[in-house]
């Protein structure tokens, strides 16, 4: 019997005549939410999902009774119900490592597009405002030999680090949840509490999974212990930060700025005053938005699948349980 997978999001051509070489595939290219009638009837079948974003629910794995395996186009999983998936003994693959990279120097242009202005200023320059030479109204803020305090130090945060400590001769601050000694001795990094990294750092960025214990990690109390002079930048995910804290401290000069790529509603309201404020970068979650790195993504996704539904260990798995209640 020939396997059934459904797909949907970033896949390309070359990704898609791969899977139908093995399996039956029932792809949906602008599938909009997971209540669509033709997806909840191909679910019905499938024995592998190959996709991302989409909010995958207990609910819903009810609608699919012969799913083996999930392969998400994505590093980060809170979209889905890994306990449930682990439960009914269906693996979670996901794309580690060949997103880190870029994602890094997502994180690592909002450190300097915030802190000399850049958006700001190539505005002023587009509305024909510029028409002598600049004072200090047009100042920014150097990122050189200043202290960068990364909330979380994993494979993003570590990548973050190393561009600002080797590129930028930055004192390196982290907290995580356990200690990095081989980054400390390479990076010079110190770890330390989270309320000392904030009242220390020069920039603060985020970069730790999204979780019940760092949602809203950061709020109202943790930007009152900010620098006045502090930018602060989330790579992350939007919940982790309490975004109605983060216009707060905007407003009120507590922090000097914010770099974004991340938003707790998604995409973000034009209703939102982030994206009008002077002093914010937003930008439309672009972390790993690169051709090179999207190809490699959906290509590690391909594999993953591949893999998981010929009985073998996938390259990157989320439920390792999963996997041994099988073998």
């Amino acid at each position: 019997m020939t396997k059934r997978i459904v797909a949907y999001s970033r896949l390309k051509p070359t990704h898609l005549d791969q899977l139908r070489q093995r399996f039956h595939v029932d792809y949906f290219e602008a599938l909009k939410d997971t209540d669509d009638p033709a997806f909840r009837q191909a679910l019905g079948q499938a024995h592998g999902i190959v996709g991302s974003s989409l909010l995958i629910t207990p609910e819903l794995l009810d609608q699919a009774p012969h799913l083996e395996a999930i392969a998400s186009i994505s590093v980060g999983y809170d979209n889905y119900p890994v306990e449930a998936l682990t439960r009914r003994g269906i693996l979670l693959c996901n794309t580690p490592d060949v997103l880190t990279e870029t994602t890094a120097d997502t994180g690592f242009l909002l450190i300097m597009a915030t802190a000399r202005r850049a958006v700001e200023l190539a505005e002023f320059v587009k509305r024909g405002d510029w028409r002598e030479s600049i004072g200090e109204a047009q100042f920014g803020s150097d990122v050189h030999g200043k202290t960068l305090g990364m909330i979380g130090l994993g494979r993003i945060g570590a990548a973050v680090a190393r561009r600002g400590a080797l590129g930028f001769g930055m004192q390196v601050l982290y907290s995580n949840a356990s200690p990095k000694p081989e980054l400390e001795r390479e990076l010079g990094a110190t770890r330390c509490e989270l309320d000392e990294l904030l009242t220390q750092s020069d920039f603060v960025c985020v970069t730790v999974p999204l979780s019940a214990e760092t949602t809203h990690l950061i709020g109202k109390r943790e930007f009152g212990l900010m620098k006045r002079s502090a930018i602060f930048v989330n790579i992350a995910r939007g919940k982790v930060v309490d975004e109605a804290a983060l216009i707060g401290a905007l407003e009120n000069g507590e922090i000097h700025a914010a770099g974004l790529d991340v938003f707790e509603q998604e995409p973000l309201s034009p209703e939102s005053p982030l994206p009008h404020m002077a002093n914010v970068v937003a930008l439309p979650h672009i972390g790993s938005a690169t051709h090179e790195t999207r190809d490699a993504m959906a290509q590690l996704a391909v594999d993953n699948i591949m893999l998981a539904l010929d009985g073998k260990r996938p390259i990157s798995l989320v439920n390792e349980p999963a996997w041994q209640q099988r073998n």
